[in-house]
């Protein structure tokens, strides 16, 4: 079984790269695709799933990853459907969630530092300086409803002083990525994820 993850920028990439070996099983392979931004990956999917029509294997799974930010959730799924429908491929809702999909179209609640504020033990093994409390901080307890998640993220790392010129995201998301750990990540959106990598790859 292999993967063919489509992300939207490369702090994707980062993060992904470290938390699908802690996701998967060993005998599945991956490879990632990072794109200039998510206009740059929606405007290039449709061309992109057509070459992938052309000669994907039955083995093959695709996964498209976007944030929502400010969209509308519900079009943006739907918009990324179609465009999967188009290209003649079935995805992980039209088919219910049944056997038989090749593309699974995920959408980061509302960006990606969600799922950093899902772990907050990982964030402070990153950067030990941050408070210990943090942990307990009720304002982080449902992280996918925090709104600004990046200037947040921003934030809280400038308070102890790390990064003063502003963050380097790529960077960030490796190293608060190395130290995740699925199993007690609180974003709701991050384990729906961790649920269809694993139905696409015929985990359980």
């Amino acid at each position: 079984m292999h993967l063919e993850c489509l992300v939207e920028e490369r702090s994707i990439e980062a993060a992904l790269t470290n938390l699908l070996p802690k996701i998967l099983t060993p005998d599945v392979t991956w490879r990632i695709h990072a794109f200039q931004g998510k206009q740059d990956l929606k405007k290039r999917l449709p061309e992109r799933l057509r070459g992938y029509k052309k000669w994907i294997p039955d083995d093959y799974r695709i996964v498209v990853l976007i944030d929502k930010d400010r969209d509308d959730c519900y079009q943006l799924k739907r918009e990324l459907e179609e465009i999967a429908s188009r290209a003649q491929f079935i995805t992980k809702t039209s088919a219910g969630g049944a056997p038989g999909f090749q593309v699974m179209n995920h959408i980061v609640i509302e960006e990606l530092e969600s799922w950093f504020f899902g772990d907050l033990a990982a964030i402070r093994n990153a950067y030990p300086k941050v408070s210990r409390t943090i942990v307990r901080d009720p304002r982080y307890a449902h992280p996918d409803t925090l709104s600004d998640t990046w200037e947040t993220r921003e934030s809280v790392l400038q308070h102890y002083t790390y990064y003063p010129g502003g963050l380097p995201k790529i960077e960030v998301a490796q190293k608060i990525s190395r130290f995740m750990a699925p199993e007690r990540n609180r974003s709701q959106s991050f384990q729906v994820f961790c649920e269809g990598i694993r139905l696409c790859t015929g985990q359980r």
